[in-house]
């Protein structure tokens, strides 16, 4: 990717995996830039139903963390078919697009010579499918980092690459707010007395809101997630997000509740003791979401205890 004085998006042109890149670089010719430079791929396996959630999310990277963006649309035409772009973005950035349009066992093998030699693999399955056959195993071989919805599709953490889980990204912000309201060691002393925990969420996927209980119970060391009630909530956050959550024990009740699109009102309570403050957590688009993780990933041990314990209370 690199800077141009030009907004115009070139492309898309038809090739083939083979003409690719001579494509790309006649692409290039047309805006007379001399170099560039290119952070890394992302490669997003989608199905034609999310195929524009998926672009749009990846223009909203502005180019950021991934150069070159390859799109494969696994439940395309019978024939293989690359479509190449040079992306514009805002402050003038092209970022390279390779849209493949087939099947998945055609994408097979056609990925992987379109991968930037040298730099970071990001993989993201942004389907809502379970992956069949082995073309995610075939990237995964290659890839730095994984990105999936990884209980839905029941891809497990690995020292072979980094998993990010968009869910878990979305949540960080109720996270945060969580620890601000136990960063008082008053309240953080009365931790011990809390034994059970309450989660709404907005929409009817509740995967997100176990792996934020998986984060709960392990940091107040539950082994399971028996403790713990899901149940859908009526909030102004998109779906998918939180809409409270509480934390009760014998004299003690910590809660966080949904207070309009961007602002969450926190109470705690024990005897003597009744605080509240507003927090700002603010939504998480799907772009931000991919940024954030491409970013700087969570830090693994943290996830990783969070995502058995939420595997364990789906069985």
């Amino acid at each position: 990717m690199t800077y141009v004085k030009s907004f115009k998006t070139l492309g898309p042109v038809d090739t083939t995996v083979r003409q690719a890149q001579a494509t790309l670089d006649q692409l290039w010719a047309q805006t007379n830039v001399e170099t560039r430079a290119y952070t890394g791929n992302i490669v997003a396996l989608t199905t034609r139903s999310h195929l524009e959630r998926v672009q749009e999310a990846l223009s909203g990277l502005e180019g950021r963390y991934a150069g070159r963006q390859i799109i494969g649309v696994m439940d395309g035409s019978c024939d293989l078919t690359v479509h190449a772009s040079l992306v514009a973005q805002e402050g003038g950035l092209y970022v390279e697009r390779l849209l493949l349009d087939a099947n998945a066992e055609q994408l097979q093998g056609a990925i992987l010579p379109l991968l930037r030699p040298a730099t970071v693999n990001h993989v993201w399955w942004g389907s809502d499918s379970k992956p069949t056959g082995t073309l995610l195993s075939e990237l995964t071989e290659v890839a730095d980092q994984i990105i999936a919805d990884s209980l839905t599709l029941d891809i497990p953490p690995s020292r072979h690459y980094a998993l990010a889980d968009l869910g878990w990204s979305r949540a960080a912000a109720w996270r945060e707010a969580v620890a601000q309201v136990f960063d008082s060691p008053d309240a953080a002393r009365h931790l011990k007395q809390v034994n059970a925990l309450s989660v709404k969420y907005k929409g009817r996927n509740d995967l997100p809101a176990r792996l934020f209980a998986g984060f709960i119970g392990s940091t107040l060391g539950w082994r399971t997630l028996n403790h713990v009630e899901f149940r859908e909530g009526r909030c102004e956050r998109g779906k998918g997000d939180l809409c409270s959550v509480e934390l009760t024990g014998k004299d003690v009740a910590f809660s966080w509740v949904a207070d309009g699109p961007e602002m969450v009102h926190s109470t705690a309570s024990w005897p003597g003791m009744n605080r509240s403050m507003d927090i700002h957590v603010p939504p998480m688009s799907l772009a931000a979401g991919l940024a954030r993780v491409m970013a700087r990933p969570e830090r693994a041990e943290i996830f990783e205890k969070a995502w058995e314990l939420a595997r364990k209370s789906r069985a």
